[in-house]
C-alpha cells in the first residue's frame, strides 16, 4: 500500500509543480529596452542593443509569474561611436567593472484587464534598489507583449560621476522603456 501512496503523492507533486507559470521564449527581433532622458533639455531615447529577458508567465495566475532582465551596459547606443565609448567609461556605466545591469522580479500582481504591477530589484553599476512599476500585457500574433516604463534617478546609481553630476547637462530623471515580446 505504501508504494502506491508514494507514487500517487509523487504524481500529484509533479502536476502541482507544472501548474505554475510557464517559461516563454523571448523574440529578440521584436523586443527592445531603451533609456529616455534629457540632455541639455533635449529629449533623447537610446537603445541597449544587447539584453536577455526570462519570463515565466501565467495569465490565469499572474502572481505565480516571474521575470528577469539582464542588460549589457556596453551595448548602450547613443548613435555615435565616440559617445558610446564615453558612456561605457567609469563616470557613466563603468562597463568594464559592471558589464551587466539587471532586474529580477519579486512580485507580480494583477492591476486590471491587461495590466500588472511588478516589483523587484534593479541593479545598476553595483547599486541595487527595490522598484515597482506598472506594465501592460497583451496577446499579439500568438505572442505575449509586455510593455512598460520604469522611472529612475541616474544619480542614485552613480551614473554620471564627477562633472557629469550636473543635472543641467544630463537630467537626473531617466525612464527605462521596454517592450518584450515572447511566446511559449
Amino acid at each position: 500500500m505504501k508504494p502506491i501512496k508514494s507514487l500517487l503523492l509523487a504524481g500529484l507533486l509533479a502536476i502541482a509543480a507544472g501548474a505554475g507559470a510557464a517559461p516563454l521564449k523571448t523574440d529578440a527581433a521584436h523586443s527592445s529596452v531603451a533609456a529616455v532622458f534629457k540632455q541639455m533639455n533635449v529629449p533623447v531615447e537610446a537603445p541597449f542593443r544587447s539584453f536577455t529577458a526570462q519570463i515565466d508567465y501565467d495569465a490565469a495566475k499572474p502572481a505565480a509569474s516571474k521575470a528577469s532582465v539582464e542588460i549589457n551596459t556596453a551595448s548602450f547606443d547613443i548613435g555615435d561611436a565616440m559617445y558610446n565609448k564615453e558612456v561605457a567609461k567609469k563616470e557613466w556605466f563603468n562597463s568594464a567593472q559592471f558589464p551587466k545591469a539587471s532586474f529580477v522580479s519579486t512580485a507580480i500582481a494583477p492591476a486590471g484587464a491587461g495590466k500588472l504591477n511588478v516589483s523587484g530589484k534593479l541593479t545598476l553599476k553595483g547599486k541595487s534598489a527595490n522598484v515597482t512599476f506598472p506594465l501592460t500585457v497583451k496577446a499579439e500574433g500568438g505572442k505575449q507583449v509586455f510593455e512598460g516604463q520604469l522611472p529612475i534617478k541616474r544619480l542614485a546609481f552613480n551614473i554620471g560621476e564627477g562633472e557629469w553630476k550636473d543635472t543641467s547637462m544630463v537630467a537626473d530623471e531617466v525612464v527605462i522603456k521596454f517592450r518584450i515580446t515572447a511566446a511559449p
